[in-house]
């Protein structure tokens, strides 16, 4: 059977999400038209809105491809903790993807559909992960990700780059410590 014209459909997301990323990352996130993405991939309007009906389903489904799984290892609560933080803040450093991030964020502040799909789509997956290797309850996950997370985009917002490495660090330090008080003499954290 022959196959049919067009791009192959396995490489449209692909192609779609790197043109994404680099329209972002060379006009910003508001001049990121679904328009201006199609011409940078090559590829008409119509098959992006195909896929994903609104720019911030287009972007919010960038994004999960972009950040993949996250690397909660360690032999501790501390060291998981420290290399999820260090992880995502080198993902939102990476072009493109923070300002996508703070931008699909922001959309999401006064569109209810949309702030269902970040927080299916995107931001559960994690929750859940970390719920499972940190065996903790589902509010207590999301203050920790609000936290890191917050603290990451409000620096990039701020200064329009991603935070240090020192700052990093300092953001570890502050939330493994805040996360994981010390045992009180004679029993567990209260």
């Amino acid at each position: 059977m022959p196959r049919t014209p067009g791009r192959p459909r396995s490489g449209i997301d692909d192609t779609v999400f790197a043109a994404t990323l680099a329209t972002v990352n060379s006009l910003g996130y508001a001049r990121a038209t679904v328009d201006r993405i199609a011409a940078e991939a090559g590829i008409a309007k119509t098959t992006i809105y195909r896929r994903w009906p609104t720019k911030g389903a287009l972007i919010t489904a960038c994004l999960v491809d972009a950040f993949g799984p996250a690397p909660l290892t360690g032999t501790d609560r501390s060291q998981i903790l420290a290399a999820g933080i260090r992880w995502i803040a080198a993902k939102i450093g990476e072009p493109g993807i923070g300002a996508a991030f703070a931008g699909v964020f922001t959309d999401a502040v006064n569109d209810p559909e949309l702030r269902q799909i970040l927080s299916a789509q995107l931001q559960d997956p994690y929750r859940l992960a970390l719920q499972e290797v940190l065996n903790e309850p589902e509010q207590r996950v999301l203050f920790y990700i609000d936290v890191v997370v917050g603290t990451l985009l409000h620096r990039l917002g701020m200064t329009g780059r991603p935070m240090v490495d020192a700052d990093v660090e300092a953001l570890v330090s502050m939330v493994t410590t805040a996360l994981n008080p010390p045992l009180s003499p004679g029993g567990p954290p209260a």
